[in-house]
């Protein structure tokens, strides 16, 4: 591979993740993506690893081949012409999908069901998919207005990589609205879970959650719940019961696909309560509850995906601020050619793993 000279003179030919078909992701050399009018070139120096993605390259969602990775970091390299507001050395941090703001659904702030903001606007090469398990991305004219956020100095790109994932979840918050005062479950401390766990705990809602890896129960309780249990050790149902005076929680959020954390909700909700389902992303999942805990009960089962560009600047305050301490979700930093034993840690977490970051300019060999 040919090198740069410097971080402004990016090669001809970059290192990636390529998506190949079959659940399988190459490393491979491929050409670093060219600029036109009004894009951005950024050298990507973080990207998370996000279940979403995981799911597209597990179940072969999506036709290959591409390059996944959207909750990406780094430092703007090249601007092109007609560019205003970003710079070459600027640090950002890039949301891959911005909504229209005019349509149907902008209109009614449901921004995720809007085709503008279905089209990806960063690619490192073939069909847009995010492109943050590259060395570098192309942020495209109508994503850079409106989706690309500074990073204050001081603020490391791992810790920047949360903006995206962290709308996500103040966008199912915001939607979810726990009350002071309210008993809310939230099912799964993943870090989606733990994220819910912080941002639920601004509102002054009694937390309880479940996990069934003990560190994450640790860190639920640091981040404001009152109660963690083990879903396997513990009557959740019966716990949430006896401080509720036997009602249930008001509301709950399902921070997890199984369907044994859906039927967790429905038993440990109140009539009249409210459940989210929040990590229902593909089309293959299915869900099965009673019509009557629904209808004759008066729950509200409803669903949030993907951020909000309302909440865009209030979220990067969060993630740099520190208001969120989001650095302590980091378990492992991999190099881009760890990257395989990254997807397989976050598959398959264990008592110590818990957000997993690639640092594409990183190569372990």
């Amino acid at each position: 591979m040919q090198t740069a000279n410097s971080m402004f003179d990016p090669p001809v030919r970059m290192r990636a993740a390529v998506y190949r078909g079959g659940s399988t992701v190459r490393l491979e050399e491929i050409p670093t993506p060219r600029i036109g009018p009004g894009e951005l070139l950024v050298r990507v120096e973080s990207c998370g690893i996000c279940h979403t993605d995981l799911k597209k390259i597990e179940h072969d969602l999506l036709p290959p081949p591409r390059v996944y990775g959207h909750e990406t970091a780094g430092v703007v390299v090249a601007a092109g012409k007609q560019v205003s507001g970003f710079a070459p050395g600027d640090r950002v941090v890039a949301f891959h999908h911005v909504p229209c703001r005019n349509c149907f659904y902008c209109e009614r702030k449901l921004y995720a069901q809007c085709e503008t903001y279905k089209r990806v606007g960063i690619t490192a090469g073939f069909e847009p998919a995010g492109g943050g398990f590259a060395q570098y991305i192309r942020v495209m004219d109508w994503i850079v207005p409106q989706g690309v956020e500074r990073i204050p100095n001081g603020v490391s790109f791992d810790v920047a990589s949360f903006v995206e994932p962290i709308n996500t979840c103040h966008k199912a918050a915001e939607m979810a609205a726990p009350q002071p005062g309210e008993t809310v479950a939230i099912l799964g401390q993943g870090p989606i879970g733990l994220m819910f766990t912080m941002l639920a705990h601004r509102s002054g809602a009694r937390l309880v959650t479940t996990d069934m890896i003990g560190k994450r129960r640790e860190l639920s309780l640091r981040f404001g719940a009152e109660s963690a249990w083990d879903p396997r050790e513990t009557d959740v149902t019966g716990e949430i019961k006896k401080i509720t005076s036997g009602r249930g929680a008001d509301l709950v959020i399902v921070a997890a696909s199984a369907q044994a954390a859906v039927d967790q909700a429905m038993a440990c909700s109140r009539p009249g309560s409210r459940i989210l389902l929040f990590a229902q992303t593909s089309d293959k999942e299915r869900v099965e509850v009673s019509g009557a805990a629904i209808c004759k009960d008066e729950r509200t089962l409803f669903g949030c995906y993907s951020a909000s560009a309302d909440l865009q600047a209030e979220s990067a305050r969060l993630v740099f601020s520190g208001e969120l301490p989001v650095e302590d979700l980091i378990s492992h930093r991999f190099a881009l050619d760890e990257i395989e034993q990254g997807f397989h840690m976050a598959l398959h977490p264990d008592g110590q793993s818990l957000k997993i970051v690639v640092q594409p300019q990183r190569w372990s060999q």
